[in-house]
């Protein structure tokens, strides 16, 4: 049951985020290029970071934290291994890098707009519902987590 509210949220979240808004914004493009650019193929291993990203998130959200990425149906327990070890929020960086992968690939400067909106929307998701609803649920230990690790800068490990 929880691999299935997993597939479910990837889908309607990050799938939302990256896939469907990404493909409205170029809905009246001319589609995938027969022949590829120097920067489509550099556009690939970024996204496939940001890919990897997002699914080490996911699965420690599932394994560790036994819930989603859903803020409605959240991890039960912090997590606090992975790449939660050397930032808060890495999840956000999968994001965003898959969605600079696709204003790259497609050299459009709607979709680069778009991802630059992204962080701002995140950063205050993240300060004004997530972080404190976090407080509220996990006290003591997230406020050391926070205390020790970045929000969204990569540093030095959690132990």
């Amino acid at each position: 049951m929880l691999l299935l509210r997993n597939l479910f949220w990837t889908i309607l979240l990050p799938g939302t985020v990256t896939i469907y808004v990404p493909h409205r914004i170029l809905s009246h493009g001319e589609g995938l290029p027969m022949h590829w650019e120097l920067w489509q193929w550099l556009a690939l291993p970024v996204a496939a970071l940001g890919a990897a990203i997002l699914l080490h998130c996911i699965l420690a959200f599932a394994t560790v934290g036994r819930g989603t990425l859903s803020p409605l149906d959240a991890p039960r327990h912090l997590v606090v291994r992975g790449l939660y070890r050397y930032v808060r929020n890495p999840m956000y960086w999968g994001v965003l890098l898959i969605l600079l992968s696709e204003a790259l690939f497609f050299a459009s400067v709607p979709l680069l707009e778009y991802a630059a909106g992204c962080p701002l929307l995140v950063h205050l998701f993240v300060v004004l519902y997530e972080e404190p609803h976090l407080r509220r649920r996990f006290g003591d230990s997230y406020a050391l987590y926070c205390q020790a690790v970045h929000r969204w800068l990569p540093g030095k490990p959690y132990d």
